[in-house]
Parts: structure tokens; C-alpha cells; sequence
């Protein structure tokens, strides 16, 4: 890594303002060339705006302030102005093609030509093999990108930005869709960049991450700067304060569980790959839940949490499905979405923005989606109604948005995922099922959120929540199960259960 310590950026009174709403006020950064600086922040509080700020996605002249970089003042007019200085983004939602080689998404509207201006596909192939050594991915540079996970798809990302030769790299929540094995091979390669002189920014709500990666963090709080801290003085209490404006000296609220007669049983529930009938995803599973009872799902990436729940509501996932589902000690059917809701159950998929909602409506129409029968009047559903339950739930639930006619995909992830809740709550259902609940939230959020499920709770509710986080599911959950390999491998009260015995049962194989 260069010994040059300088600053490779400034930003100077940053202030940006859309119809309505002051996103960013007088923001200021300093980055030290060389280094990995953090940005950190609620859901809203303005980080990724002011990285599009920074790439020219938002172009000067519409926002106030100086970007200084290598000590000269910028004015990019778009995307294409900041990549030609070597800054470049990745943003969360991943800019590729499915349908294209991996060396195509790298030189994409960067093409490596011959003589006669016709594309040079042995050089590109080339270099893009380059490129991915470099990264750590051993991928044949032809393989379209559809046929690899997420988490390489992350690191073609960072192989195109290296081939427009990137000083500044910027990172928006770069692990949010990855497991905990490719977010540790994505931050090894962060610092690995950094020893080659390339500086980089991350904004992350993984506070873990940030301490492993960053040599300073700058905090950010409703579109203000709050302040910039070194490494040596970062503590995950202290970023959180700043994020929040006050101590979250519990990071789950209290919950005294008042837990009744059994409302939720599954038995033998058994379902096979959609594609592949003779693969088991869910595995003769028997589970229950009761009256205020909120039982996590613990289990490794593929486990089949997500295949049971999508399997169990509505036949959502998978084919081959049997076994028998109880609501309130009555066997019910939920052969389809609809047969499931009208029986009781909801699902908040771990997927919002593809499955959870229609981000191109209004927060009203989402959350009477999955009860439009509760506000119909002789066949057409009553506007007026579907305005006023919309603005309560807006109010009861914390929905950060000037109003319920407000698109739902510009608002922030706590706050979407809010307008999920609020979808389900509104269908009064006796079991929801909860598939990652807090994912991409901030700290937070996710108190906010944790409370909304206490509240489901205490009314009664039967809840099942599925996280990939132990340390969430050990601080809300009255009961977990653990899953692997599609099975049941143990069930323990929450008095019980710890991190070691959970991913013991986590991991434990099926015999062959």
C-alpha cells in the first residue's frame, strides 16, 4: 500500500434536495488515499445518495457543495465523467446481465476492439481471465453470468470496475445478499485491493464487517455528518449512538412471553426440488407453534427454511409436496396462496423488492394487497377506506414517508419492510411467518422491527421467524428448531440454546 497518506477525496458542504425532502445537508467527508473508509447510517439517512452524489448518478448542478478528488474540484456530468477519473460503484442491486459471458459484462460499453473496430473476443476473454485471477474467482470468462451465485456475480462486479482502472472503489452494501463464507472472501479482497493502493469505500450496516475492513468510519445521520472516527476508536456501541441519536443499550426489546394452547402444527411435511423431483429440499418436518410464541428456524445457507415456509404457504416453492397442516387444532389446505391466507397463515418472504412488494405503487395499495375482500363494497374496493387503513398503518408502524400515496420503492429498507408487516398484520392472520425479517436494516430498524413482532405476539399471534443471524434469533425467540439438510435436527427453549449447540445441530448431517 502507497505511504502517501493524503486525502484522495474531499467532499465539501454537500447538500442535496428532492421535491419535499432535504436528503443531504452541509455533508462533509475526508478519505485517505489507500485506505478502506466506512460510511455507516440509519436506512435513510442519506449514504447512498451521497455516493451517487460522488459518481455523478446525481450530475453537478443538482446538488450544492465541492467534490474535490486527487486535489482537483469535479464536475461530473454522469457516471461516465467519474469512472474516466477512476471512481467507479457497485451498487447493491448488481449491474450485470444475465444473458451475457462474464468478459462481456466486464468490458461492457468498455469493449476491447481490433484494427478494423470489431471486438477482439480472444483479448477479452484474455484480460477478463486476468481480471477474475486477480479477484479470486475461477470462472471460465465465457460462463453467462445467470449461472453463477450471487456472491460471484459480486466479484465480476469488482473485476469490471478493476478493468476501468479504479483508484476509488466504492462498495454499497456489498454482503447484504451474500453468505457468511462469500462476505468473508469479498472483505479478504477489499483489503487485498487496499495493499495494491486502491482505496475504497463501503457503506455496510455490519458493524462486524466495518471493524474488520475499516481504517475510519463516518457516520451519518439524517443527511448530516455526525463524525468521522479512526479504527482504533471504533466501538460497535459508539456507531450505533451516532446512527441513532441515543444508546441502544439493548439491542432487543424486552419480551415476557404469554404463551397459550397450540395454533400452528405441521406433520411429515415433505417437498422435492421443482425442477429436480428426486432431490428432498424439506424433509418429513413436524413442527408447532403456539398462541404467543415467537420459535426461530435456525439453519446453514440451504438448509431448506426458505423452501419450507414458500412449500408450506400455498405451495409457493417445490413439487412432490405432502403432509398436513393444523390452524387451531383444525386440519386446513394451503394447496395455493390464497387457500393458505384465507386459513390463517401469512409469509414475509425474505425477498421484498422481487416477491414482498410492487415497488412501482403507492405504500395504500400495498398494504390492502392481500385483503382487498376487507375494503370491497358491492365488488369495488372503497378507496376512501383503503386510504384510512393505509394512514394508520402508516402511523401505528413508523412508515417514514410524507404520505401513503408515496411509490413504495423509494422508500428505505426498514421502511418497506414495514409496509410488509403491514400487508400481513392488515389480512389478521393466526401465524405469520417471517423469512429474514431484518435483513439490509440498520440497528435501528431492526429494534423497531423486533418490537412489531413482540406486539404480534402479545396478541396472540403464533410467529415463526426465520433468520440467518443467531444472535437474532437467540434474542427474540421463545423456542428455535434447527434445520439442515431439510431436516429437523433439534428443537431447544430459548433457556437452553446458545450459538454452540445451535450450529452443532446446524450442521449435522443426514444419514446415508
Amino acid at each position: 500500500m502507497t505511504d502517501d497518506r493524503t486525502n484522495i477525496l474531499e467532499m465539501r458542504g454537500i447538500t442535496k434536495t428532492f421535491p419535499g425532502v432535504k436528503a443531504l445537508q452541509d455533508v462533509t467527508i475526508h478519505v485517505r488515499r489507500g485506505e478502506v473508509h466506512a460510511i455507516c447510517g440509519e436506512n435513510g439517512a442519506g449514504k447512498s445518495t451521497l455516493m451517487k452524489v460522488l459518481s455523478g448518478v446525481y450530475p453537478h448542478g443538482t446538488y450544492d457543495g465541492d467534490i474535490v478528488f486527487e486535489d482537483e474540484v469535479q464536475s461530473f456530468r454522469d457516471i461516465r465523467d467519474s469512472e474516466a477519473k477512476g471512481i467507479v460503484i457497485i451498487h447493491q442491486e448488481l449491474a450485470l446481465s444475465p444473458y451475457l459471458s462474464i468478459a462481456e459484462n466486464i468490458f461492457l460499453n468498455n469493449e476491447l476492439k481490433g484494427p478494423l473496430g470489431l471486438i477482439d473476443w480472444n483479448k477479452t476473454n484474455h484480460e477478463a481471465a486476468s481480471l477474475l485471477a486477480r479477484v479470486g474467482l475461477r470462472e471460465n470468462p465465457t460462463t453467462k453470468v445467470r449461472d453463477i451465485g450471487v456472491g460471484k456475480q459480486q466479484l465480476v462486479e469488482i473485476a469490471k470496475a478493476l478493468s476501468k482502472r479504479v483508484k476509488l472503489l466504492i462498495l454499497d452494501e456489498p454482503t447484504a445478499a451474500l453468505n457468511d463464507e462469500d462476505s468473508d472472501h469479498l472483505l479478504n479482497l477489499i483489503l487485498h485491493l487496499k495493499e495494491q493502493g486502491i482505496t475504497s469505500i463501503i457503506i455496510s450496516h455490519k458493524l462486524n464487517e466495518i471493524k474488520k475492513v475499516a481504517d475510519s468510519v463516518t457516520v451519518i445521520r439524517d443527511g448530516k455528518t455526525i463524525e468521522t472516527i479512526a479504527k482504533t476508536e471504533v466501538t460497535e456501541e459508539r456507531i450505533i449512538k451516532d446512527m441513532v441519536g441515543r444508546d441502544l443499550e439493548h439491542r432487543y426489546p424486552d419480551h415476557t412471553p404469554h404463551i397459550g394452547e397450540e395454533i400452528f402444527r405441521v406433520e411429515e411435511w415433505t417437498a422435492h426440488h421443482p425442477q429436480d423431483p428426486t432431490r428432498v429440499m424439506v424433509d418429513s418436518v413436524d413442527l408447532n407453534v403456539r398462541a404467543g410464541e415467537i420459535v426461530g428456524i435456525a439453519g446453514l445457507m440451504g438448509a431448506g427454511r426458505t423452501e419450507f415456509a414458500m412449500s408450506v404457504f400455498g405451495r409457493s416453492y417445490g413439487s412432490r409436496i405432502s403432509g398436513r397442516v393444523f390452524v387451531k387444532g383444525k386440519e386446513v389446505k394451503t394447496r395455493t396462496v390464497a387457500e393458505a391466507i384465507d386459513n390463517g397463515l401469512a409469509y414475509a418472504t425474505e425477498d421484498r423488492k422481487t416477491f414482498g412488494l410492487n415497488l412501482i405503487d403507492d405504500i395504500k395499495r400495498n398494504i390492502s394487497m392481500a385483503a382487498l375482500d376487507k375494503l370491497e363494497r358491492f365488488g369495488i374496493v372503497d378507496d376512501g377506506k383503503e386510504f384510512q387503513v393505509a394512514n394508520e398503518y402508516r402511523k401505528s408502524m413508523n412508515i417514514k414517508a410524507p404520505s401513503v400515496l408515496a411509490k413504495t420503492g423509494k422508500l428505505s429498507g426498514g421502511n418497506q419492510q414495514k409496509v410488509v408487516l403491514s400487508k400481513w398484520i392488515y389480512s389478521d392472520p393466526d401465524v405469520l411467518i417471517l423469512d429474514e425479517p431484518t435483513r439490509g436494516i440498520d440497528v435501528g430498524a431492526k429494534y423497531e422491527i423486533y418490537s412489531i413482532i413482540n406486539q404480534l405476539a402479545a396478541q396472540g399471534k403464533g410467529i415463526i421467524v426465520i433468520s440467518s443471524e443467531l444472535p437474532e434469533l437467540l434474542g427474540i425467540c421463545d423456542r428455535i428448531y434447527a434445520l439442515s439438510e431439510g431436516r429437523i435436527t433439534g428443537e431447544l427453549p430459548i433457556a437452553e440454546a446458545d450459538p454452540e449447540s445451535l450450529l452443532k445441530l446446524m450442521t449435522m448431517e443426514k444419514p446415508r
